[in-house]
């Protein structure tokens, strides 16, 4: 979203890894050759659910970034681990540089703010999540000391500028893996809600192809990470029509990316309609087939018109190997004007996500951390804790990861959960283990999706696999793991314990190999072997 007014207005206006019995704190990034080789499908199914920091490293008073300007408080390891414990998996961190960045030739920016940059990315990081980063606030008019103005008269030291950014946070992050993603911008335009204008859109495209060129020459795992670009001011139509979009190329990317494949992400965002996800009063509260009441439901932008726009999307980009993220989604809190609200509020969630899946698409929501009346927020950030569960479990559900279940407020950090007596136990056959293995000279990593073949519920799961000779596990996700070497057992967390029939569930871990890199074996759930 746009803009304090819009951002904070809303409102004003606005697990981690068990291992052995204890907990993984912070993981060092990756060595610069550690990047999977994740194809576009492979990418979003992968990001699952997703979540904004929203109003935190893009605020900013009197055009300086700070992450309480706007009422939030310090983000915390704990909020982090909440959300994970929640279901999610991608962790959207919008950031605005402004007022922290130095004058010209060098732009040099100010190091503590990059430093703080880093370490809210590392408490998503370390825990196996997906992450972005991207330019925030810079581009909007109504920000006191936005310059990354598409319409702005001398562009030549606009993109002087963005280029000399986009350099140093490039090359502070070349040592992550593919699980961050950089972002160039939020939602450029010119601000006016009609139709793209020139030479803004053409400008626009020019910021992309600077980003890209400029990220994928500060080497490491930059030449091979996933990049996202966005069209005019991420407006569907605007990104897939006619209108003047140009997707970078990307002659700089690593020759180990396979020639057919992509490596760029489209970025849109999705507010339809209005009236009921953002507009501030009473009028419209309702949305989708369960609506009861016409007059508090939008005349527009219900399921057919969601389905419509996202599968534009998929003919226009994925199709051509160009995954795409709805990098924002959301509505407001309007229960006090209709107390059934927050159950349209998850129709729309549960609809957005279901469908983004069904057409190619990644997802994070929106979330401003303002909770009551016009917020979107989906945790209290001070306690770290729910506050949203019924739209939390119509996310995670529609993702593929099944319901999330709330975590006590008395521990920041979801724990490995055993088996329930008298769990089901599924029978030879009824269960499948499917390894992704992505290794590099000592070190790999291993995405394993267990799938509930069999007719029976399963609440709560242990599963046993053998790793090969000289392999190792350093750190895991969606799991708890032990021992580190032979035979491991690997047992749910409390978000993915219960696998429906026909239901899967995914979960990893980094681990260290002396030259046998393969896949582990025998693999059984609950005590019986998996087909």
């Amino acid at each position: 979203m746009r803009s304090r007014a819009r951002r904070v207005g809303l409102a004003l206006i606005a697990a981690s890894v068990v291992f052995a019995g204890a907990v993984y704190g912070v993981t060092r990034p990756a060595a610069a050759d550690v990047v999977a080789d994740l194809s576009a499908s492979a990418l979003v199914a992968d990001m699952g659910a997703g979540w904004n920091l929203g109003n935190q490293l893009e605020a900013n008073n009197n055009g300086i970034p700070s992450e309480t300007a706007w009422g939030n408080p310090v983000v915390t390891q704990t909020l982090i681990n909440r959300v994970k414990a929640s279901g999610f998996k991608t962790i959207r961190i919008p950031v605005s540089y402004l007022g922290h960045i130095g004058a010209g030739p060098d732009y040099t920016v100010n190091a503590a703010w990059l430093t703080r940059i880093a370490q809210v990315v590392d408490y998503a990081y370390s825990q196996g999540l997906y992450v972005l980063i991207n330019m925030h606030g810079d581009g909007y008019k109504s920000v006191t000391g936005s310059w990354l103005i598409c319409d702005a008269s001398d562009q030549t030291t606009i993109r002087a500028k963005y280029q000399k950014v986009w350099q140093q946070v490039a090359t502070k992050f070349a040592g992550y893996n593919d699980r961050l993603i950089l972002e160039s911008m939020n939602e450029n335009f010119d601000g006016q809600y009609g139709a793209p204008t020139q030479p803004c859109y053409s400008n626009i495209n020019t910021y992309n192809q600077t980003f890209v060129d400029t990220v994928r020459r500060t080497g490491g795992n930059n030449a091979s990470r996933w990049l996202l670009v966005p069209g005019w001011n991420t407006n569907i139509d605007y990104t897939v029509g006619n209108y003047g979009l140009v997707i970078p190329t990307d002659q700089y990317r690593s020759s180990s990316i396979p020639a057919g494949e992509q490596r760029l992400m489209i970025s849109v965002h999705y507010y339809d309609p209005w009236d009921f996800a953002g507009q501030e009063d009473g009028v419209i509260t309702q949305w989708g087939p369960n609506a009861t009441n016409p007059a508090k439901t939008s005349t527009w932008g219900q399921e057919d018109h969601l389905d419509a726009q996202l599968k534009k999307t998929h003919d226009t980009f994925v199709a051509r190997g160009y995954p795409v993220f709805v990098g924002e989604y959301g509505s407001i809190d309007k229960t006090t004007y209709d107390a059934a609200n927050n159950t349209y509020r998850a129709d729309f969630a549960r609809t957005l996500v279901a469908t983004a899946k069904k057409y190619g698409a990644a997802t994070a929501y929106w979330d401003n951390g303002w909770n009551g009346q016009h917020g979107f927020g989906l945790f209290d950030r001070s306690s770290a804790t729910v506050t949203q569960q019924g739209i939390i479990n119509a996310i995670i559900g529609a993702a593929g990861g099944g319901q999330s279940t709330p975590t006590p407020t008395t521990s920041a950090t979801p724990t490995a959960s055993p088996t329930p007596t008298g769990s089901p136990t599924p029978r030879p056959g009824t269960c499948r283990a499917v390894s992704t293995v992505s290794a590099w000279n000592t070190g790999l990593t291993n995405s394993i999706t267990i799938t509930n073949t069999g007719s029976s519920t399963v609440n709560g799961w242990a599963l046993t696999f053998t790793l090969p000779a000289g392999q190792t596990i350093v750190s895991g996700w969606s799991a708890g793991y032990a021992p580190a070497s032979g035979t491991v057992t690997a047992t749910n967390v409390g978000y993915n314990g219960t696998l429906q029939p026909g239901g899967s569930t995914t979960i990893g871990y980094q681990a260290n190999h002396t030259g046998n890199a393969s896949a582990p074996t025998g693999f059984t759930l609950n005590g019986a072997a998996c087909g």
